[in-house]
């Protein structure tokens, strides 16, 4: 997986466009870079519009009380649901991101939000998401419980998994490291691509499990032969001669 643009509207401190694109200079051959600027310069909308487009969750929302609300011009919404990012005053805004799938194709994912008839003060409408095949230019999802599947595969991380090693919240830096091991070694295998020697791994010790078993038996049933005395060997030589 490989973030190649993030682009964004009317989002929190974010009037847009917007458009981060990781493919063109001068990001494209910077390698490492750093989102800086003051507090209220947006910094944290980028991050939060990445895991927007792609989940349609913020890890910072999903933190507060389920049951806290803020006033809306439609009475109260809820303080976690991700359409308090549409910034104020805007009838609509949505999230975009491009990446570079697991499986080496091009997508295009969106979240998009908005209010009655596009006009500020309205009441706020379900928000949409869409997952698009920019190779192809095939619309793959735009319903809710068909996209999610289908981004996970894609994008080769679930939710849980992208905030804990890709986009880290803040305050929550520890969480990697708070993780058990079995979601450690699950999270270091997807992001290095290694998951084909932990099956590799486990064919050889099935396989010699099996051969060592095999042993076992061989041994026993060897165990279980008993050599003639001399009494017996000598009455079996002279029967096979009179045999002959």
């Amino acid at each position: 997986m490989k973030i190649l643009a993030i682009r964004l509207r009317n989002l929190a401190s974010l009037a847009g466009p917007v458009a981060l694109d990781f493919t063109t200079e001068p990001l494209a051959s910077a390698g490492l870079f750093a989102i800086t600027g003051p507090t209220g310069a947006g910094k944290s909308t980028l991050l939060d519009a990445l895991c927007l487009a792609l989940f349609g969750a913020v890890p910072r929302l999903g933190a507060t009380a389920r049951d806290a609300k803020v006033p809306d011009a439609d009475g109260e919404i809820a303080i976690w649901d991700p359409r308090n990012l549409l910034r104020r005053g805007a009838g609509a805004g949505f999230a975009e991101v491009d990446f570079l799938g697991v499986d080496g194709v091009r997508y295009r994912a969106r979240w998009e939000a908005n209010r009655a008839r596009d006009k500020a003060g309205a009441k706020l409408q379900p928000s949409r998401q869409s997952l698009l095949d920019l190779d192809s230019d095939r619309l793959l999802a735009t319903q809710k419980n068909e996209y999610r599947p289908l981004l996970e595969a894609r994008l080769g991380l679930n939710f849980e998994q992208f905030t804990r090693a890709v986009l880290l919240a803040q305050s929550e830096f520890s969480a990697f490291l708070k993780a058990n091991d079995n979601e450690r070694s699950e999270l270091l295998e997807k992001l290095t691509d290694t998951a084909l020697y932990s099956r590799l791994g486990r064919r050889a010790y099935d396989k010699a499990r099996s051969a060592r078993q095999h042993l076992e038996n061989l041994q026993a049933q060897d165990g279980a032969i008993q050599a003639l005395d001399e009494q017996a060997r000598r009455d079996l030589d002279e029967r096979l001669v009179m045999a002959r």
